[in-house]
């Protein structure tokens, strides 16, 4: 039997140590990562670098609520070093710890969206690497006015209150935030083994999130919080699909872009707001390493012009430069485009837990109601308590004479109390609150005056009984706070949405390496095509196509030239030729439900060349019916792309046309009638799927055959059936302006 391996076993050097000069004493590894290693990492993660429901993590928190406790709520400015030094009492990691903390929450550091310190002096910027903040004792600071949100009620025992480091004091374990604080500041912190990076959102769209949650469980977060708002605004580039995977999972990335502005006068470009994951220096020694490589050759200079009027990097331009072509550059190349990642990992009843954005809205919801009911516990205490008293001053009130010849003839001071507990049937409590009465009030007047409150407490009791028993009151209770909060706090989003500009972005990369190049295209009728370059098409011969097939139309055009293929399965797929490679007259061409991976059984209706989207399309389906859909409706930016609901499935379609303005059409029906009518009776629709309007009135058992453009028709008469409106029934067609076999369209 093989012999069981030891645990490998650490030795522990304890030279000079109480005379075990040059001894060791063995100990398991398993054991001192048990005994040593283990109770750091938990000190770490619970008590130093998650943050908590509150949004603060303990340093925060330490802060703030020393300020509090010194009245900087109210009181003007003090020292920072002053703050510091109070702050040391409930926080020991040192005075520089502690100033840091202060500096990142205050006013002009620009990290938080709504500040909690308001400050005065040198605090550095967020967005600035090198601009270092002054020591503490040459700035003040005081709390901001949105700190009474944090700290409301903090005296009705709505949080727990535990011992500082020493037990000396007394410190919350959580501020009782009036908001969702966790979400509405931004918030970093790494741990052992893990770490957690919040970012901040705006606080109106948090708190309205908040209660259109109360009031609906199934509320869809994405729908009053379309994305995070950062201090240094910026803008955000918006992909849904992202945005909700970060939602649901508490992971995932941002993209955010600089804004900028050319001015003209002096031919240069002004950055004026950065992503928040960066800085300035940063971008400036990117931007100098671009242009010592030679891959910047259209700026001349770029400085840091940043003031008290704020953050600013100019660029000078030379002459000739596009400005928008440099800046898609310069976001690709350096960080004026970056990425905020998230980590949404918050410290829950002392675990630390990876969560949603719902999530954490619903167990702050569940945290903030517990707070309240605390709070109405600790008044119907309070207010009990002084019921009490009022009600043994009322027994009292019934003889006045009485409550005095007892005080007058007790001997004995330490027999008061006991005498009026007897005279009166009232407990110590009571006769205590009777006995401290100065004998000026001891009169009816004061003692009525006192004793009329005794109604009005026991209704508010009641009141506050019946809220703790209705979880809808106490959903109200929070709704009004926080309507409140969004009323007195609310402000307006620093960081733009660009809700196309991820598609933008991925469509001017992927163009940026096409080359463009000028070719020939060819489309058959049953799907195939053909990219023919200049110079094989003049050595070519014939066009072969298939047995049966025929060409439908042909267009010069170049490599980066985009197409929509409409297909019978109410789809269309969008491509660009660059897609395809270089072909022959000779071949077939690519077929285009094989390249373009279409359904089993999916063929192809028609090939639109998109030009540049300011055409128009229009469906003319079996059922009498035509739709016109502009062409921009199919714009994506992309690449490739298949769009479903590209036109609608209430009725076969038979044509497409497209047109870049408005024209006359002969519209043929299947007993061999036709009308002429101007398209500018047609309308144009937005939505790609719209059923469309009658244009032909048919006969029983008649359908809408096909349409063409009146010029590519053999109509001679078109007086004949002209129709100045429709629906109409057009006329019978004449034998010698019966329709072509096949009318091709030339573009």
């Amino acid at each position: 039997m093989a012999k069981k391996k030891e645990p490998e076993k650490k030795k522990v050097n304890t030279s000079g140590v109480m005379g075990l000069v040059g001894s060791t004493v063995e100990q398991p590894i398993s054991q001192t990562l048990e005994l040593n290693y283990m109770p750091y990492a938990m000190s770490v993660i619970v008590s130093r670098a998650i943050p908590e429901i509150d949004g603060f993590k303990p340093s925060h928190r330490k802060l703030l609520y020393t300020m509090y406790d010194m009245g900087l709520l109210n009181k003007p400015r003090t020292k920072s070093a002053n703050i510091v030094g109070q702050t040391m009492k409930l926080n020991p990691h040192g005075d520089a710890a502690i100033y840091e903390t202060m500096v990142r929450l205050a006013r002009s550091n620009e990290t938080l969206l709504h500040p909690f310190v308001d400050s005065k002096g040198n605090f550095g910027k967020v967005y600035s690497r090198d601009m270092a903040y002054a020591a503490s004792r040459y700035t003040e600071a005081r709390l901001e006015p949105i700190c009474a949100e944090l700290f409301r009620d903090i005296d009705s025992d709505t949080v727990d209150m535990v011992d500082n480091y020493d037990a000396t004091m007394k410190e919350p374990a959580l501020l009782p935030t009036t908001f969702p604080n966790v979400l509405v500041s931004a918030n970093q912190g790494i741990a052992v083994g893990m770490a957690s990076n919040i970012c901040s959102f705006n606080l109106k769209e948090v708190c309205e999130t908040t209660i259109a949650l109360m009031k609906n469980p199934d509320h869809d977060v994405l729908e009053t919080m379309p994305g995070p708002d950062f201090s240094t605004g910026g803008e955000l580039l918006y992909d849904e699909a992202q945005v909700r995977e970060i939602y649901r999972t508490g992971r995932g990335s941002f993209k955010l872009r600089a804004k900028w502005r050319y001015l003209k006068e002096g031919n240069l470009i002004e950055v004026y707001e950065i992503p928040y994951s960066t800085s300035t220096e940063v971008i400036m020694d990117k931007v100098a390493d671009l242009i010592k490589q030679g891959k910047l050759k259209e700026i001349s200079d770029m400085r840091d012009e940043t003031d008290l009027g704020g953050l600013k990097l100019t660029i000078d331009l030379k002459r000739g430069v596009d400005p928008d072509k440099l800046m898609a550059k310069l976001m690709r190349m350096t960080p004026l485009q970056d990425s905020f990642p998230c980590n949404f990992n918050i410290l829950i009843a002392g675990m630390p837990r990876l969560l949603g954005v719902k999530e954490i809205l619903e167990e702050w919801i569940a945290w903030r109601t517990e707070c309240v009911r605390r709070r109405i516990y600790f008044q119907i205490g309070k207010k009990s308590d002084r019921l009490h008293l009022l009600q043994g001053l009322a027994k009292i009130l019934l003889d006045i004479d009485k409550a005095v010849s007892i005080i007058r003839h007790t001997e004995l001071e330490s027999e008061v109390v006991p005498n009026l507990m007897i005279g009166f049937g009232i407990d110590e409590i009571q006769a205590n609150y009777v006995a401290e009465i100065k004998l000026r009030n001891i009169n009816r007047e004061y003692i009525l005056k006192q004793t009329r409150a005794i109604e009005d407490l026991i209704r508010e009791i009641e009141d506050l009984q019946a809220t703790l028993k209705n979880n809808r009151r106490l959903q109200k209770v929070i709704i009004d706070e926080l309507n409140q909060v969004v009323k007195k706090y609310g402000q307006s989003r620093k960081t733009e949405i660009l809700y196309n500009a991820a598609e933008e972005e991925e469509a001017e990369e992927a163009e940026e390496q096409i080359p463009e190049t000028p070719v020939h295209l060819f489309v058959s009728k049953q799907g195939y095509l053909k990219k023919i370059t200049p110079q094989s098409l003049r050595m070519s011969g014939e066009q072969k196509f298939k047995e049966g097939d025929s060409l439908d139309f042909t267009l010069e055009t170049t490599s980066r030239a985009e197409l929509l293929v409409f297909t019978d399965k109410f789809q269309c797929y969008k491509t660009r030729l660059s897609e395809f490679d270089d072909g022959k007259a000779s071949t077939l061409g690519d077929y285009l439900p094989t390249k373009l991976a279409m359904e089993q059984g999916e063929t192809v209706v028609k090939v639109v060349p998109a030009g540049d989207y300011t055409g128009t399309l229009l469906f003319f389906f079996e059922n009498g019916k035509a739709a016109r859909v502009p062409l921009s409706a199919y714009e994506t930016k992309l690449n490739r792309k298949k769009l479903t609901g590209a036109y609608s499935d209430k009725s076969p379609l038979k044509t497409i046309l497209v047109m870049n303005e408005d024209a006359n059409v002969a519209v043929y029906s299947t007993d061999g009638r036709c009308v002429v009518f101007s398209t500018a009776l047609l309308a144009p629709k937005t939505t790609r799927n719209t059923q469309g309007v009658n244009v032909l009135t048919l006969k029983k058992k008649a359908v809408l055959d096909f349409a063409a453009l009146l010029a590519d028709s053999n109509i001679k008469n078109e007086s004949r059936y002209r129709a100045k409106t429709i629906p109409a029934a057009g006329a019978i067609l004449k034998p010698e302006e019966a329709p072509q076999q096949q009318i091709a369209m030339e573009l």
